[in-house]
């Protein structure tokens, strides 16, 4: 074993996505002393970037993908129960459109995706009239019936941002603002340098190490620990753009494109719509990840195709991107690239290990992080074994069924408290509300109020649990408050960070 110093970890894992939070979550519970180094924020690269959906991905069964679409529809419910105020049930409505998949096909689809996944609470697909249901008035009058299925909508930065929690609760060191400069192998482990803000390094050892960069995993692989990576990652861009509400109902729309592929509609922060994704290839990765103006023009026909009100470029109030890290499996096109994800172990059998994570989903992230753990399991023989099924994470202790009386619960202890504000809190944070709201009885004991429903008070808990560190941090990945909160109101934000900032800074003696 190696000697006990402070700066020896069992794991170090590289990259604070959802995938290196929830390997990191998984070998803490299992007992094992783990870091994990994040160089920017949280969920600042893809997985703060997707459409939000925990589904089994009714359109991979056309690629034959069963194995990925079983697990990914087993893993619904699991995820729901383990996170109920992030993680809830959507019906979405497909309109059928006779001149691109037919009518069977779908059904067929639709049988497979009820009957394959165990599915226990999420009710099952039916056939509607468009004539007669609320779902179709704000569509075009030519459809004239759709299918209607279950999936779960995610909040996905958070979903990240509980796992890195769980992680640190149960004794992980997570290092936000961290940048690994540079990765040596050596004998028994890995020796690693790391970088901090402030420009202060650190030298740390490692049994294992993980490469959980996403789509800069080739990059560390090469940079930063001075290997060949083989060009086995395709980088694959989605966009989205969020345009004011195109409609009132709850549902969201799954809509065929002629190009073979689909488009979702979702209601979004109740204002707006949410509507993505496009599958751009790239050669390479670019500094600034954004929607270029063909994917905004892309996006904007397709759900005009569908909508009686066109979409154009001129509704759309945010978009953004990101970049999948894809494993390169030789197929032709962008949208056939398999979504499953591949996890490669190199090194030699004697020595430290590194395992390096391409694709993946935030649907299987859990899944995924129990195969890292068994790909590293001769690494510790003296970890714990497979525990995250069944266990809740950070404010998820609720029933599933039990967002609203949360909500209530929480009315009564704080009666001088908006509602709106309750229901917002009890979204984001379940039953850690009360550990926010603390003593704040009322609306001025939440200190300085910065727009919308957001307060010094949750900005102070975001910055000393949560690991936020800016403006953008708080406003664009903590919660999704950036659309609601003024200019005014983001300028005295960022001047608050940067108050912090100075305040943190040592005195010169």
């Amino acid at each position: 074993a190696m000697p006990n110093t402070p700066n020896a970890y069992d794991l170090a894992i590289i990259g604070g996505g959802i995938n290196g939070c929830g390997i990191a979550r998984d070998a803490a519970g299992r007992g094992l002393k783990v870091l994990l180094c994040e160089k920017t924020d949280l969920a600042a690269g893809t997985s703060s970037a997707s459409t939000k959906l925990i589904h089994g991905g009714l359109r991979y069964l056309e690629h034959y993908e069963f194995g990925l679409v079983r697990e990914s529809l087993s893993e619904r419910e699991v995820l729901w129960e383990m996170a109920p105020h992030i993680i809830w049930p959507l019906r979405f409505v497909l309109p059928h459109n006779p001149g691109l998949r037919p009518a069977w096909l779908i059904r067929l689809g639709l049988f497979l995706y009820d009957h394959i996944g165990g599915r226990k609470k999420l009710p099952a697909s039916k056939t509607l009239s468009l004539k007669n249901d609320p779902a179709g008035e704000p569509l075009k009058p030519g459809f004239g019936k759709a299918f209607e299925y279950s999936d779960c909508w995610v909040e996905d930065s958070r979903l990240v941002v509980l796992n890195a929690m769980d992680a640190a609760e149960r004794g992980a060191d997570v290092r936000v603002g961290s940048e690994l400069i540079e990765a040596k192998r050596e004998a028994k482990s890995w020796s690693l340098q790391l970088k901090d803000r402030d420009g202060n390094t650190d030298t740390i050892q490692a049994k294992a190490l993980v490469n959980a960069a996403g789509p800069w995993v080739g990059d560390v692989i090469e940079r930063r620990l001075g290997a060949n990576s083989r060009a086995n990652i395709r980088l694959v861009k989605g966009s989205h753009i969020v345009v004011p509400k195109m409609f009132e109902h709850e549902r969201c729309y799954i809509f065929q494109n002629a190009d073979k592929r689909i488009i979702f509609a979702i209601p979004y922060q109740t204002d707006f719509t949410l509507i993505g994704t496009t599958d751009l290839e790239l050669t390479e990765l670019p500094g600034k990840i954004e929607i270029s103006e063909d994917e905004i023009a892309y996006l904007c026909n397709a759900a005009s195709e569908y909508f009686e009100k066109p979409v154009t470029p001129d509704d759309v109030v945010w978009t953004y991107s990101g970049v999948r890290p894809l494993y390169n499996d030789g197929d032709s096109s962008a949208q056939e690239v398999t979504r499953d994800y591949v996890l490669e172990r190199t090194g030699p059998a004697e020595g430290p290990a590194l395992l390096s994570i391409f694709g993946g989903k935030i649907t299987t992230f859990r899944r995924l992080a129990g195969d890292a753990m068994k790909k590293l399991e001769d690494c510790f023989p003296n970890a714990g074994p497979e525990w995250t099924r069944g266990a809740t994470l950070p404010g998820g202790d609720f029933a599933t069924d039990g967002f609203d009386d949360l909500v209530e619960a929480l009315a009564a202890e704080y009666p001088k408290l908006e509602r709106r504000l309750l229901r917002r809190l009890v979204r984001a944070y379940g039953t850690r509300t009360r550990k926010l709201l603390g003593d704040a009885t009322d609306t001025p004991s939440l200190g300085t109020h910065f727009g919308d429903t957001l307060y010094e008070r949750e900005v102070r808990y975001l910055q000393t649990v949560e690991w936020a560190n800016s403006a953008e941090s708080v406003l664009w990945r903590r919660s999704k408050l950036g659309l609601k909160v003024d200019d005014k109101g983001k300028k005295a934000l960022k001047a608050w960070f940067d108050k912090k900032k100075t305040e943190a800074m040592p005195t010169m003696s």
